[in-house]
C-alpha cells in the first residue's frame, strides 16, 4: 500500500511539471529558447560581476552633472527631516507633552493588534485582575484602512473566540468552489489544486477585512480595551537605560512649509509597561526599533508584494457566492512574481472582490503595477465576470512575503512586534490574518504575567518578554511557515514563475517542506532594478472606462482625504536624489510604482530641467515608495491622524 501511494503521489507530481510544460508550450516557448536564455542571462550577470568596480558610465557621469548645476527645488519640509531646534519660527511654542499611562499600549487596530487587546483583557478577567490596555489607530475609524483579499482561514478566530458565530461575525461567505489558472494572452490552462497544496481554501471564508476588522474592535471594546482611531504613533520614547517607554501621537496644526500655525498642539505621550508594534506591513516605528535593537541581525531581508484590489458589483447572471478564482501567469512575464484573486462574495448583493499582486523584486522600471493589473482585468477570462458591471471600490498596499527566514528578532526590553510589523504571512496560501492573529494572541500571553506580577524584578525599566518569541517558535503558526519558507524564493530561477511551481510540486506537495535547506532571497527589493537604458519600456493600453480605468479615478474610489496644509509625510532624506539618480538611471520609477499617483516629474518653472512633485494627498499609505524607492532616499512617516484612505470594508 505504501508503494503505491509513492508511485501515486510521483505520477501527480510528473502530472504538476508536465502542466507547467504545456504552458512553455502554449506560450511560444521551446526548450532550446529557454536554455538560451538561461545561458545569456549567465553570460550577462558575469559582465556584471568583472564591471562591478568599473567607472561609472558616460551617460550617469554627464546626466549628474548637469542635474547638479541646477538648483534643487526644496520639497521636503517634515520636522524629522528638517529640525525645528534651528527653525526661529518655532522659537516661544510650548513644546511640553502631557503624557498618560496604561500597563499595555498596542500600535496599531489591525487582526494583530486587536486580538492582543481582547486576548490581555480575556487573561484580566479570568485572574480577576485591573489591566488597563490602550490601543491607538492611525485610521479615523477602526478597519478604515485595512485591505486584503481577503480568504480567512478561522484557525485564530476559533481560538480566540469560539462563539464568533453566535457573537455574529461578518464572515458569510464559506469557499464553495476552488478555481486555479495559468494565464497566456488569450487563453487558461486549468491547474488542478491537489489535496494538501497550500492554494486550497476549503473550510475558509471570503470576507471584506475591513468589516471583520471592525468586529474584533466592538468584541475589544466590549472587555474594556480602550480603542483611540484617529491618532497616529508618530515616535518611540525611550527610559535613560535605552528600553521602550512608550510611544508619542503626532503634532497637530503644522503648515506645509512646517511653521507653526496658531491651531498647532503638542501630541501626546502614551507610556506602558510593554508597547506592542502591529503596524502593519513595514510600520515605519518598526523600522526605527530594526536599527535601535538590531533586530534583523540574524534574518534575511524582508521582500515585499504590492497588492491592489477592487470591489465590483456584477450581473446577477454571473455571481457565484463561495467561488475563489487565482491565477498566476499573464500579463507578467515568468521572471516578475505575482497573481490575481477574483472572489465572489455573498452579502446580499451580486458583489465580487477581485485584485492583483505583483513581487516588489521585479527588475524593470518600466513596469507599473497598477497598470498590469487593469491590463489583466481584459484577459478574457476575467473579463468574461466583470462585462456589464461597475466599480465601486479600490485600494492599495503592501504585502510580506520574506517568510519565517525574514522574521527579525521580536522581542526586545519594553516591546515586541506582532503581525505584520514583522511578517508572518504564509504567502503560497496569500493568507496572513490568521497568523497576524495568532501572534497577537500568544504576545498577550507571554506579556500578561509579567504586567500584572507584583514585585517583579526587571533588568530594564521596559519589560523584556522573550517567552513570546519561544512560544511562537513552538506553536503552528512557525510550523506553517517553515513548510512553505523555500517556496516564495525557489522562483528566482532561470525558469521563474514555472520553476518555482515546478519546485512547490516536488518539494512541497510531496516532502512537506521538510527538505534539509532554506532558500535564500536576492536581497533588498530597492536593489533589484535595472537602469533603464537596459531595460525595455513596457507599453500599456489605454484604459477603456469599461474593465480598465485610469490612477486618479481609480484613488477617488479608495476615499482618501489629508489635511492640505501639513508638510508631506513622504520625506526625502535628500531633494536633490529623486531628480539626479531616480529620474538620470532609472527614468522616474516611482512614478509607476507608487498605486496612487504621488509621485510626478514635472518640468521646472525656468525650463531648464525636471523636478519631483509629491501629491501626497493621494497616499493610500501603502508604504510601496519607501520599500521600492532605487535610492531608499523617501522615508515614510505618519501624517496628521486620521488622515489616509477610508476604505468601506475593503
Amino acid at each position: 500500500m505504501g508503494v503505491f501511494f509513492f508511485f501515486k503521489l510521483l505520477l501527480s507530481s510528473f502530472a504538476f511539471l508536465f502542466t507547467v510544460c504545456a504552458f512553455l508550450v502554449v506560450s511560444g516557448l521551446d526548450w532550446e529558447s529557454v536554455l538560451s536564455l538561461a545561458a545569456h542571462r549567465c553570460i550577462r550577470a558575469l559582465k556584471t560581476a568583472q564591471g562591478e568596480h568599473a567607472a561609472p558610465p558616460l551617460y550617469t557621469t554627464l546626466n549628474r552633472r548637469a542635474c547638479s548645476s541646477v538648483s534643487t527645488p526644496r520639497i521636503t519640509t517634515h520636522y524629522t527631516i528638517h529640525s525645528r531646534d534651528k527653525d526661529p519660527r518655532w522659537e516661544g511654542i510650548e513644546m511640553e507633552r502631557f503624557a498618560d499611562e496604561a500597563d499595555v499600549v498596542i500600535v496599531g487596530g489591525g487582526p494583530a493588534g486587536l486580538s492582543a487587546a481582547i486576548r490581555l483583557k480575556q487573561l484580566a478577567n479570568e485572574h480577576e485582575k485591573e489591566l488597563r490596555v490602550c490601543l491607538v489607530e492611525k485610521a479615523s475609524q477602526i478597519g478604515a484602512h485595512t485591505l486584503s483579499g481577503a480568504c480567512l482561514e478561522p484557525t485564530a478566530l476559533d481560538e480566540l473566540i469560539p462563539d464568533w458565530k453566535e457573537r455574529g461575525a461578518p464572515l458569510n461567505t464559506p469557499v464553495t468552489e476552488d478555481v486555479f489558472s495559468i494565464l497566456t494572452e488569450k487563453y487558461r490552462i486549468p491547474v488542478p489544486i491537489l489535496p494538501g497544496l497550500p492554494m486550497g481554501n476549503h473550510g475558509n471564508y471570503i470576507v471584506r477585512l475591513g468589516n471583520f476588522v471592525r468586529w474584533l474592535g466592538e468584541q475589544a471594546e466590549e472587555l474594556g480595551v480602550e480603542l483611540y482611531p484617529g491618532y497616529a504613533a508618530a515616535e518611540v520614547l525611550f527610559h535613560e537605560d535605552g528600553s521602550v517607554k512608550g510611544i508619542a501621537t503626532n503634532d497637530v496644526g503644522i503648515a506645509k512649509d512646517g511653521s507653526p500655525k496658531d491651531v498647532f498642539e503638542r501630541g501626546m505621550e502614551l507610556h506602558a509597561k510593554v508597547t506592542m508594534f502591529g503596524e502593519g506591513c513595514h510600520g515605519h516605528l518598526a523600522k526605527q526599533l530594526y536599527k535601535q535593537f538590531n533586530l534583523r541581525e540574524n534574518c534575511e531581508p524582508q521582500t515585499y508584494a504590492i497588492g491592489l484590489k477592487e470591489v465590483w458589483a456584477i450581473d446577477e447572471k454571473k455571481w457565484r457566492p463561495g467561488r475563489a478564482e487565482h491565477s498566476v501567469g499573464w500579463p507578467l512575464n515568468r521572471l516578475t512574481y505575482g497573481g490575481s484573486f477574483l472572489y465572489h462574495l455573498n452579502e446580499g448583493e451580486p458583489l465580487v472582490a477581485l485584485g492583483f499582486v505583483v513581487g516588489l523584486d521585479y527588475t524593470n522600471p518600466y513596469l507599473s503595477p497598477f497598470r498590469e493589473f487593469q491590463r489583466w482585468k481584459h484577459h478574457p477570462f476575467v473579463a468574461a465576470t466583470l462585462e456589464g458591471g461597475s466599480r465601486i471600490a479600490y485600494g492599495a498596499r503592501a504585502l510580506n512575503e520574506g517568510g519565517s527566514q525574514s522574521i527579525p528578532k521580536l522581542t526586545f526590553p519594553g516591546g515586541l512586534l506582532i503581525g505584520c510589523s514583522p511578517g508572518f504571512m504564509n504567502v503560497p496560501k496569500i493568507k496572513g490574518t490568521h497568523t497576524a492573529m495568532k501572534s497577537g494572541m500568544l504576545a498577550a500571553e507571554a506579556v500578561f504575567p509579567k504586567v500584572t506580577a507584583e514585585g517583579l524584578d526587571s533588568e530594564t525599566a521596559g519589560l523584556h518578554a522573550p517567552e513570546y518569541a519561544e512560544t511562537l517558535k513552538k506553536s503552528w503558526v512557525w510550523k506553517e511557515l517553515h513548510a512553505v519558507r523555500n517556496i516564495r524564493p525557489s522562483f528566482h530561477n532561470y525558469f521563474g514563475l514555472y520553476g518555482g511551481m515546478a519546485y512547490t510540486g516536488v518539494f512541497y506537495w510531496i516532502f512537506r517542506g521538510k527538505e534539509p535547506w532554506t532558500l535564500k532571497h536576492c536581497g533588498l527589493d530597492a536593489d533589484q532594478l535595472k537602469p533603464a537604458k537596459e531595460c525595455t519600456p513596457i507599453e500599456y493600453p489605454k484604459p477603456d472606462g469599461k474593465l480598465s480605468f485610469d490612477l486618479l479615478s481609480s484613488v477617488a474610489l479608495s476615499g482618501t482625504n489629508h489635511e492640505g496644509d501639513q508638510p508631506a509625510h513622504l520625506t526625502l532624506k535628500s531633494d536633490s536624489v529623486p531628480v539626479q539618480r531616480n529620474l538620470a538611471i532609472y527614468d522616474g520609477p516611482e512614478q509607476r510604482f507608487c498605486p496612487a499617483g504621488v509621485y510626478e516629474y514635472v518640468p521646472l518653472e525656468t525650463g531648464d530641467g525636471m523636478r519631483l512633485q509629491i501629491n501626497a494627498q493621494n497616499c493610500v499609505h501603502c508604504k510601496t515608495c519607501d520599500i521600492k524607492d532605487p535610492s531608499q532616499n523617501i522615508n515614510w512617516v505618519v501624517p496628521e491622524g486620521g488622515g489616509g484612505p477610508a476604505y468601506n470594508g475593503l
